[in-house]
């Protein structure tokens, strides 16, 4: 009767221990379940998957390729600064020499470091930064050897004759670069919109137009491809003359020539007025005697674009919304 009761204690412990490791054994694949569940649900996201990333570059620069996301950036141009600025890019060194008024935060020093002059960087304070990246336009091309012995440096200027485009890849590449593809998507979609508008207005304009750039009582004109063609190239406005030199620094005129082609519209960039201290004489000297003979005068079609948008930073994103707000103006 005794060892009767004591194999009956006994099974029931077994019973009870073996219990205990189903319910463990249950936990365990339950737990597993929910890890597997988690990580179904969770997608992981990895920043650097674009990384490395090679960047082609135009003739006369090397290729260059970023092993990882830059952290420490210089920026030369302020198209592509007006850029990094709009996606909620960090820069941490700029040419503080003539900044936009509106990215004139890049001028306190207690923030950003100075990279030297646009046309003469400061190669001792560039490189005592230790940067990860540089980016420059055709203003730092002499420089070009020197920046890139200290860092990658990407050439970020803009194709005149392919304005739009060149744009757009210098923007999805700041997106892709930085993380803010989305961002950088965004904003080109909303720049599309506005140039749609502008076309759908100038498809059936007859008005001629002239662009020149005012500095010091002296002009130059630019036409189709040229610096300021986009205005004939990409928003549709037909150009009063179409064999204008095409160069940096347009083709130099005289207010005769002006009176000559007599434009219907003519679109003014004052560099005296980013470039010189004091107020600029350029509204005076351009409607003198002259040019006042002209459609555009007689007509109150004369236009001054804004320089820093135009001159100074174009090709940003903020710089590009601002020239197509100014052709909405000048269209209404």
């Amino acid at each position: 009767m005794k060892k009767y009761k004591f194999l009956t204690v006994m099974f029931a412990m077994l019973l009870l221990v073996l219990a205990a490791c189903g319910n463990k054994e249950e936990a365990t694949e339950d737990n597993s379940n929910a890890n597997e569940n988690t990580t179904e649900e969770t997608p992981v996201t990895n920043e650097s998957s674009v990384f490395p990333l090679t960047i082609a570059q135009p003739e006369g620069y090397a290729e260059v390729t970023l092993e990882e996301q830059p952290k420490t950036v210089v920026a030369f141009d302020y198209g592509f600064l007006d850029t990094l600025d709009a996606l909620g890019v960090d820069v941490a060194a700029v040419s503080q020499q003539s900044l936009p008024k509106y990215l004139s935060k890049y001028a306190d020093e207690a923030t950003y470091k100075n990279a030297g002059a646009l046309k003469e960087p400061d190669f001792e304070a560039i490189h005592a930064m230790k940067p990860d990246v540089i980016f420059i336009s055709g203003r730092q091309a002499d420089a070009y050897e020197e920046l890139s012995k200290i860092a990658p440096t990407v050439y970020v200027g803009l194709d005149t004759q392919d304005y739009v485009n060149s744009f757009k890849v210098n923007t999805e590449l700041a997106g892709k670069v930085f993380g803010k593809e989305a961002e950088a998507t965004k904003a080109l979609e909303e720049i599309d919109a506005q140039i749609a508008e502008i076309t759908a207005k100038t498809a059936n304009l007859d008005e001629k137009a002239l662009v020149v750039l005012a500095s010091e009582g002296e002009l130059s004109a630019y036409g189709p491809g040229s610096r300021f063609g986009v205005i004939h190239d990409v928003y549709g406005i037909k150009p009063v003359d179409e064999n204008l030199e095409v160069s940096t620094h347009g083709q130099s005129v005289s207010f005769e020539y002006v009176l000559e082609k007599n434009p219907d519209m003519l679109f003014v960039v004052d560099r005296d007025a980013v470039a010189s201290e004091g107020e600029s004489g350029t509204k005076a000297a351009i409607e003198n005697e002259i040019v006042s003979k002209t459609n555009a005068v007689k007509n109150g079609k004369v236009f001054y674009l804004d320089p820093e948008a135009w001159y100074l930073s174009g090709g940003g994103i903020e710089s590009e919304k601002a020239k197509l707000a100014s052709i909405q103006e000048a269209l209404q």
